[in-house]
C-alpha cells in the first residue's frame, strides 16, 4: 500500500464506486466510524458490512465528496487528511475536515479508523 494507492482509494470514494473502494480492504477489515456511541463510534466488521455503510453514506448524501486529500504510509500505517462536504435530504450541509487512520496488512486496509471535527451543520442554502 502506497500513498498513491490511497489516492486512488479516495478517488474510488468520490465516484461513489463501492466495488472500487472496497478492492482495497481485507475481506475481515473492520471499519469505526466518525460517530456512534461507544468509545470507538460504530463498528462494522466484514466487507459486506463495510460496503453497506460507505453506500449508506452515499444514498444519504449523494454529493458526498472528500477533497482535499492526503495520505502517507509508514510500515503497517497510513494517514489520510481530507474534506468532507455532502448534502443531506434536508438541504443542511456538512463540511467538515477529518481523517482516517490505516492499519494495513499483506497490501490491503484491515482497519479504518474515521476522525472528523465536530462542526454544526451548515443551513441549506448557506
Amino acid at each position: 500500500m502506497t500513498a498513491d494507492d490511497l489516492a486512488k482509494l479516495f478517488d474510488a470514494f468520490n465516484r461513489h464506486d463501492i466495488d472500487g473502494v472496497m478492492s482495497f480492504f481485507a475481506e475481515t477489515c473492520v471499519f469505526n466510524a466518525v460517530g456512534g456511541p461507544e468509545v470507538y463510534g460504530v463498528r462494522f466488521e466484514g466487507s459486506a458490512a463495510i460496503a453497506n455503510a460507505f453506500s449508506g453514506v452515499w444514498k444519504a448524501m449523494p454529493d458526498a465528496h472528500w477533497t482535499h486529500h492526503g495520505h502517507f504510509v509508514h510500515g503497517d500505517r497510513a494517514v489520510s487528511e481530507w474534506t468532507f462536504t455532502g448534502t443531506n435530504a434536508d438541504g443542511s450541509r456538512i463540511e467538515a475536515e477529518g481523517c482516517d487512520l490505516f492499519t494495513l496488512s499483506d497490501g490491503r486496509i484491515v482497519l479504518k479508523q474515521a476522525f472528523r471535527k465536530n462542526r454544526p451543520l451548515l443551513p441549506a442554502g448557506a
